[in-house]
């Protein structure tokens, strides 16, 4: 089976979002230390809407993923 390139960077996104989600779960304030800005005053409020946000993203490309892999194999046969 032959996938097109655009699944490796389907698959790359996902899981980039999957790292981002767990640094916020992990080490809430993970935005403060590697940006050096505090956005949300220590809140952490902006950390978890990442972390939404990048759950949402690893999800969706993974759909997307799975939907070019679906598609190649409906193609060799």
């Amino acid at each position: 089976m032959r996938v097109r390139w655009w699944f490796w960077v389907e698959q790359a996104a996902a899981v980039v979002a999957v790292l981002v989600a767990a640094a916020a779960v992990i080490k809430p304030t993970w935005f403060e230390a590697v940006f050096g800005v505090d956005p949300d005053a220590g809140s952490g409020a902006v950390e978890w809407w990442y972390a939404a946000l990048a759950a949402a993203v690893a999800v969706g490309s993974s759909l997307l993923a799975r939907a070019e892999v679906r598609r190649s194999r409906a193609g060799t046969r």
